[in-house]
């Protein structure tokens, strides 16, 4: 291995690897913005207890 191959290896690790922690950072970012900004639209669901087989909100927030 030649000075000039070890030199180009060397300032491709410099470059990927922040990049690389840039994108996995920037996701993280969007991940956290998006859980706390975005607020669900309530489902229609049945709201007193009973009614056979259907499930039912534990308590609706709608």
């Amino acid at each position: 291995m030649n000075a000039q191959s070890k030199s180009r290896r060397s300032w491709l690790l410099w470059t990927l690897i922040p990049a690389a922690l840039a994108v996995f950072a920037a996701a993280n970012i969007h991940l956290v913005y998006v859980a706390v900004t975005s607020q669900p639209d309530c489902v229609p669901h049945l709201k007193e207890a009973g009614g056979g087989e259907t499930y039912r909100a534990a308590k609706s927030a709608c």
